[in-house]
């Protein structure tokens, strides 16, 4: 029997409480936009999802493979693909879930932003689910440096584009999406601050 940490690997504890709650299902065609080593997927491949991934970084997605090739080994060597977000490969809403995990704060101004944003959305279907982790100010608004738009020097010397509440309630708008929860914040000892956003395609 695997042990907690082979079964689940090193997920992200907010997409963990999806899994729990019944929002990720089986039967689900799911995306991981911007999956770097593939800590989110673990699980979901060794349960047989119907998983695909996409990364800028070569090497990480060779790791997916090889993680794709061991737990699922049926699974299309084709799921797993070098891309950036803004030209997701795939066909207009494709998925019934799309994970973006700690990927959107490393655009480098608000045109990427929401191409990144606007990639991963059109590949959605209606009624799907976007989870998304991203840096924030939120929380450490005093802490942060703004460098150029919403480009901003945290104190853990990281620079990152950073989000706020106001704009991801006017972006939920924007899009025609529902929150499927409140807008939900972690401060890291005043460095840094993740907030998770999690919205439905469609308003309800």
């Amino acid at each position: 029997m695997p042990t907690l940490h082979e079964q689940f690997g090193e997920i992200d504890i907010y997409l963990f409480d999806q899994l729990l709650r019944g929002r990720i299902r089986s039967g689900m065609r799911i995306l991981d936009a911007g999956c770097g080593g593939g800590r989110n997927l673990i699980y979901l491949l060794r349960e047989g999802y119907e998983v695909y991934a996409v990364d800028r970084d070569p090497e990480a997605i060779a790791d997916v493979r090889r993680w794709a090739a061991l737990l699922a080994p049926a699974l299309p060597v084709t799921n797993v693909q070098v891309a950036h977000l803004e030209t997701v490969p795939y066909a207009d809403e494709f998925f019934d879930l799309v994970i973006c995990n700690a990927v959107l704060h490393f655009a480098q101004d608000d045109k990427q932003f929401q191409a990144m944003l606007n990639g991963i959305w059109r590949v959605l279907k209606a009624g799907g689910v976007l989870f998304c982790r991203l840096a924030s100010s939120i929380g450490i608004e005093k802490q942060v440096k703004r460098l150029a738009g919403r480009r901003f020097l945290l104190p853990d010397g990281s620079e990152r584009y950073l989000v706020d509440a106001p704009l991801l309630e006017r972006l939920t708008i924007k899009l025609g999406g529902t929150l499927l929860d409140p807008i939900k914040t972690t401060v890291v000892q005043n460095q840094r601050s993740m907030t998770t956003w999690v919205m439905r395609k469609g308003v309800e």
